[in-house]
């Protein structure tokens, strides 16, 4: 009977985190992103598509989809795939202020080869990693890559790969395929916008998904 019971508040307990999944991409639009693009090229709304239940992206020009909704503490899922030769994107968090081409936020960096470095952008932006500080000093020097920890666990162009972002009260956690690459404490950046962004080549995105913690 107390095993019966035990099972019972096990299914239930899984059956709440399940309901609390958000869905930031539904497969059929983009209804809840907004693309932005550098002023001089204007907003083409081919940037990014929806085509088969896959979201699209030319690579060109630079720029990015931004939820319209702000997050925090939660855990993200992304998934990606180089249609050709690969090459840049990145998979921006805590994204604060205005639509600018490379906003104040984190990045979970894409580039081919370096999925798991994490990419602090604006003035500020900082994190610890391996007891060692990481800060963003001045907005002339705005970018600041931490190099992620294992060899790379990407796969090969044309292969699905997922991230799996764990965003939680300061502390960063970015798996590629089921690795740890990279992982920091007191991270001044907290909440703010999902982006994905269109930096220099076609990639694919699916099964975008959140778990708020």
């Amino acid at each position: 009977m107390k095993s019966a019971a035990l099972l019972c508040l096990s299914l239930a307990v899984l059956s709440c985190s399940s309901d609390k999944k958000i869905e930031l991409f539904n497969g059929q639009d983009l209804d809840n992103w907004n693309i932005v693009v550098d002023s001089e090229d204007g907003e083409p709304k081919d940037l990014f598509y929806v085509e088969d239940g896959v979201m699209h992206t030319l690579g060109a020009p630079f720029g990015y989809i931004r939820t319209k909704e702000s997050y925090s503490n939660y855990k993200l899922h992304v998934e990606w795939k180089w249609t050709d030769e690969p090459s840049n994107s990145g998979v921006l968090i805590n994204v604060q202020g205005k639509e600018m081409i490379f906003p104040h936020c984190v990045e979970a960096q894409l580039m081919n080869g370096k999925a798991g470095d994490i990419v602090l952008m604006g003035k500020g932006a900082s994190i610890y990693v391996k007891d060692s500080i990481y800060m963003v000093t001045s907005e002339e020097r705005r970018y600041l890559a931490i190099p992620k920890f294992e060899d790379s666990s990407e796969k090969a162009a044309g292969e699905w790969n997922s991230y799996d972002i764990t965003n939680l009260d300061g502390t960063l956690e970015l798996y590629v395929n089921g690795v740890l690459q990279n992982k920091g404490t007191d991270m001044t950046l907290t909440e703010g916008n999902i982006a994905l962004q269109s930096e220099g080549a076609p990639l694919q995105f699916r099964n975008i998904y959140l778990q708020p913690l």
